[in-house]
């Protein structure tokens, strides 16, 4: 049996909304989880503010590293590379953790991996269930992205069958808690609630499920339409809301159309397992009604826990540490920000022949930077 210490070890910075999350892995061991959450100062807002968030990733990002690799009992000089998101995400968060990701490769002389947010919702699911089969069918679900992926390799073909054309799911939850007045994110309140009211109780529309509809693309802008005019009609009348009911009806009618469409691009495409990533993965509905379809079905469900389905460094660490195992080429040091990275770029290598500045040729100028980087890293 191999030694586990043969594995990569990588870290990964993870920047694209309101979390700074740094992840350190040794293959498909998780070794470090550390977050650090600005969630609580968007809350007044309603929704994540740019500006608040990458200025509160910059103050969080050092301390967020240490704590890493303390949780982790190991020394920035052990990795074998670091992987950061290069995109989707909002640009002035994902500038953060790129420019310092790059930063700190430089300084230790490490290769640096630019990768792709949505794959590395995929990717993490290796640290709880193993390598993932190939190909492997992902619904990923969060506050920006509801997408229907299909994965021959995680690390060079991603393949999108079907998106959201408005309204993401998770923007969806977060629209309904706020005319709820249930706060926010919407998520976990929604929920909460939903398990004490009537999934039945309400029949709100079923967006995109029409015979002559996209098949694998997804709709809610209508459906969170409908749920706030049922609730404005309700306020007019001088009546009270049944918030219970109309968390569990909306939250029905989302989980309805995600694990439908999920399970019938399985059986299109002939695969046998499906995988849910992405914040809403965490909700408690979407987590029984797709393991009583797959089942049905006969495909294999495989969700990571809670903890890994939000945004986190985990899964980002997770991808880089497939793309040092695969020999994937390292990015360059102007490796970009790219807020509308697509999937089909699950990262972004160098171009062919560029040695990362430690091949052949460099000069000593560079070596005497890579030493003063060094110095002041450790110091």
């Amino acid at each position: 049996m191999a030694d586990s210490r043969d594995e990569p070890l990588v870290l990964g910075i993870e920047t694209s909304c309101d979390e700074t999350g740094v992840g350190i892995v040794r293959g498909h061991t998780l070794l470090a989880d550390a977050v650090a959450s600005s969630v609580d100062a968007h809350a007044r807002f309603g929704g994540v503010v740019p500006e608040i968030a990458s200025r509160a990733h910059l103050e969080a990002m050092v301390p967020t590293i240490d704590r890493a690799l303390r949780e982790a009992g190991v020394s920035a000089r052990d990795l074998d590379g670091i992987a950061v998101t290069a995109g989707p995400g909002l640009a002035g968060a994902l500038l953060v953790g790129v420019s310092a990701a790059k930063a700190y490769a430089y300084a230790l002389g490490k290769p640096v991996y630019g990768v792709n947010h949505l794959a590395s919702h995929i990717c993490v699911d290796q640290l709880e269930h193993g390598a993932l089969p190939e190909p492997t069918m992902a619904l990923l679900v969060s506050g920006g992205h509801s997408s229907l992926l299909l994965a021959p390799d995680i690390t060079a073909d991603v393949r999108p069958l079907g998106s959201t054309i408005d309204d993401a799911a998770g923007e969806a939850f977060d629209k309904v808690a706020r005319v709820l007045n249930l706060g926010f994110p919407g998520g976990p309140v929604i929920d909460r609630y939903a398990r004490e009211g009537d999934p039945e109780a309400i029949a709100f529309p079923r967006g995109l499920t029409g015979p002559r509809d996209a098949p694998y693309d997804f709709s809610f802008s209508g459906l969170k339409t409908a749920v706030a005019r049922w609730i404005e009609a309700k306020r007019n009348a001088g009546e009270e809301v049944p918030v219970r009911d109309v968390a569990a009806s909306f939250q029905e009618a989302v989980t309805d159309v995600l694990t439908r469409k999920a399970v019938r691009a399985c059986r299109d495409e002939g695969v046998d397992h499906l995988m849910i990533g992405g914040g809403v993965a965490a909700n408690s509905r979407l987590r029984a009604m797709a393991e009583r379809r797959c089942e049905d079905a006969g495909i294999t469900l495989r969700v990571p826990r809670p903890k890994l389905c939000t945004d986190n460094g985990a899964m980002v660490a997770a991808l880089g540490a497939e793309m040092v195992a695969r020999n994937r080429n390292a990015s360059s040091w102007d490796l970009p920000a790219d807020s509308s990275l697509p999937v089909t770029e699950p990262h972004l290598p160098a171009e062919p022949g560029w040695d990362g500045g430690h091949g052949h040729g460099h000069s000593h100028d560079h070596d005497h930077v890579h030493e003063l980087s060094r110095k002041n890293l450790y110091a």
